[in-house]
């Protein structure tokens, strides 16, 4: 049974959290003088940006819980999706003691932040249809095992993982299991996110960078127990997302129909590129995604990408990955970029014969 109490670390669930001035005053008044910040206003005229911004992003949140379909008390925003990783990892992980899992080849950020707070990390390899080795999974999760992170669809292999065996993880496992879903909005099966009643233990993340086309802002969504996303806000910096990326997410927020077309089209150029990407004699696989990326496998990796990257064309190069060998992870972009790939693709093709 998950308890929340046994898995936090006692440091911080005895942490009282800094108390800004926006914590302290909830509301509207005529003239604010709590903040020390500068009451003759800003350097520059576009926005009032003398202000500090809301630390809790309640505006946001509530625009963002109709769009998501879950209660504000179980959002969290952060400064991309890393914030939260990080939160995760020192809220629940003690340093030199507990460890998280991994499940390569995956998102390289659990690895790093997991470093950064000195916590050991246990990789179990997706198997070879990149799914969830359930096994491997059971054998390296121990008592100080409190993390066990999850990409789906998975980046950089960009298929979806089995829902069966997460639920598995999540009956199974008293830690926490971290979903994460940057890439869920171009899938084509739901969100985990209607799942949360049922598991105290899940947290979905999501992101504002990929099908929001908001990378730029830097604003993450992690979706969790509201005791889970209690904590989390305990530890987070008092005013993680600034006011101009609080703004312009909540115009985004009213733009569903528009995200939902770039998404479409982004999943039409997809089935373009995996319609002609196999005519080329070099493409010995691609991996089925369920992304805005396909994980393209060939004969001559790097000599491609050196390639591409001698004519402009910036790829990421996922050779070295388990699974992965010899794959270049291409991200799918408009329908001119991609004619354009194709066409130094053909011209690659040519200096192979030669």
């Amino acid at each position: 049974m998950f308890d929340l109490k046994a898995i936090l670390r006692p440091n911080i669930a005895a942490l009282v959290p800094y108390s800004s001035a926006r914590d302290d005053f909830k509301g509207n008044a005529e003239i604010y003088l709590d903040a020390n910040e500068n009451s003759l206003g800003s350097s520059v005229s576009t926005h009032v940006l003398n202000r500090y911004p809301d630390p809790l992003q309640l505006k946001v949140k509530e625009k963002l819980s109709k769009v998501k379909g879950v209660n504000p008390v179980n959002i969290f925003l952060g400064n991309g999706s890393d914030e939260a990783i990080d939160i995760l990892i020192r809220a629940f992980c003690g340093p030199g003691k507990d460890n998280i899992i991994i499940l390569p080849p995956t998102y390289g950020m659990y690895e790093v932040a997991a470093k950064i707070n000195d916590v050991a990390i246990k990789a179990v390899n997706l198997t070879k249809d990149a799914q969830l080795d359930i096994a491997g999974i059971n054998a390296a999760t121990d008592k100080n095992t409190k993390l066990i992170f999850v990409c789906t669809p998975n980046n950089p292999t960009g298929d979806l993982i089995n829902k069966k065996d997460i639920e598995y993880l999540l009956k199974d496992f008293n830690g926490v299991v971290v979903v994460d879903e940057a890439y869920i909005d171009f899938a084509d099966e739901p969100s985990m996110l209607t799942d949360l009643k049922k598991h105290p233990n899940l947290v979905v993340m999501q992101t504002f960078s990929k099908a929001w086309g908001l990378a730029g802002l830097r604003v993450g969504m992690a979706f969790a127990s509201a005791e889970i996303i209690s904590v989390m806000n305990k530890i987070k910096a008092p005013y993680n997302v600034g006011e101009l990326a609080q703004r312009l997410i909540i115009q985004a927020l009213e733009n569903e129909e528009g995200v939902k077309k770039m998404v479409n089209t982004l999943k039409n150029e997809r089935a373009v590129l995996l319609q002609k990407l196999p005519s080329f004699s070099f493409v010995k696989e691609i991996l089925p995604s369920q992304a805005n990326f396909l994980l393209v496998k060939t004969t001559s990796p790097d000599k491609l990408y050196d390639y591409l990257i001698d004519n402009n064309v910036v790829v990421r190069n996922r050779s070295k990955l388990p699974l992965c060998e010899g794959g270049l992870r291409i991200t799918v972009g408009t329908p001119e970029e991609n004619k354009k790939l194709l066409s130094f693709l053909t011209a690659f093709e040519k200096t192979l014969s030669k």
